[in-house]
């Protein structure tokens, strides 16, 4: 599977990347929102590993996410089920960025990718969802059109509850399709 965006190409993940995305996953600043906070190289190898096993299941994971232009990985993007929201399972966007690739377009201009390729599959609703501090992916949510019901935040469950993580938002998109 592979997205093509003007700028970006969206593709599963290859040996080449997991360096760079380890280092990503190692920035103190690009984790800020994410628990745990920091990954090691095996456990950012993990998720890239377990985002391959999505792939293969579901014909659509949150895959590495290069600059055409110099085929620079500038992260990862992308779509998978979730079950770490209320109620039913649901498939979620997210995206997760290196530093050097912020306040670019970039993440705007996956999601819409993903949006589009969510129509194409036939899914008419898409969640995303981040810490309550995370008020650069809420912003991002918001502009991509995903709306919020205050009613619908959550504590998330893999999140210690005395954590200042826990508290998490919870963004739709419906009618997709």
């Amino acid at each position: 599977m592979e997205i093509e965006t003007d700028r970006l190409l969206i593709r599963p993940w290859v040996e080449n990347d997991l360096a760079t995305f380890a280092e990503f996953n190692a920035d103190p600043e690009v984790r800020r929102y994410y628990y745990p906070a920091l990954l090691s190289r095996a456990q950012s190898d993990e998720v890239v590993a377990e985002c391959m096993r999505h792939l293969n299941e579901h014909g659509f994971a949150f895959l590495a996410t290069v600059r055409k232009e110099d085929s620079a990985l500038i992260g990862g993007t992308g779509l998978s089920w979730t079950n770490d929201v209320p109620g039913d399972p649901a498939i979620e966007i997210g995206w997760i960025l290196g530093r050097a690739y912020w306040r670019q377009g970039y993440a705007r201009e996956t999601g819409l990718a993903w949006f589009a390729q969510a129509r194409s599959l036939g899914i008419n609703e898409v969640i995303g969802y981040t810490s309550a501090t995370n008020l650069p992916s809420r912003a991002q949510m918001e502009a991509l059109g995903m709306t919020r019901d205050p009613a619908e935040d959550f504590a998330d469950p893999t999140v210690p509850a005395n954590n200042p993580l826990s508290p998490h938002v919870l963004y739709r998109l419906k009618g997709i399709t």
